[in-house]
């Protein structure tokens, strides 16, 4: 059986994931246009969203760890804004 994994180990992940789109190496020739370089940084903010957006509708979340995931999704808007309009 999987283990489960609590609210805040996933806030952390998500941030991690987060981090890894926008340190992901551009590759020479196409740059940022790459496909394969877009879809992987997209795959990556959308890990770091499905992580964290069932949070907010459990019954233990607290006030404070849904302002959490809030930030979250707006830094998840954010890089996706920084990383390709460059």
């Amino acid at each position: 059986m999987a283990r489960l994994i609590t609210s805040a180990e996933r806030i952390v992940r998500a941030r991690d994931l987060i981090q890894k789109a926008r340190q992901h190496p551009v590759p020479p020739g196409a740059g940022k246009y790459d496909l394969s370089y877009i879809a992987h940084v997209k795959d990556l903010l959308r890990q770091a969203k499905d992580l964290i957006k069932f949070i907010p509708n459990t019954p233990s979340a607290t006030p404070e760890i849904k302002a959490e995931v809030k930030k979250i999704f707006d830094e998840v808007e954010q890089a996706g804004h920084e990383i390709f309009k460059r």
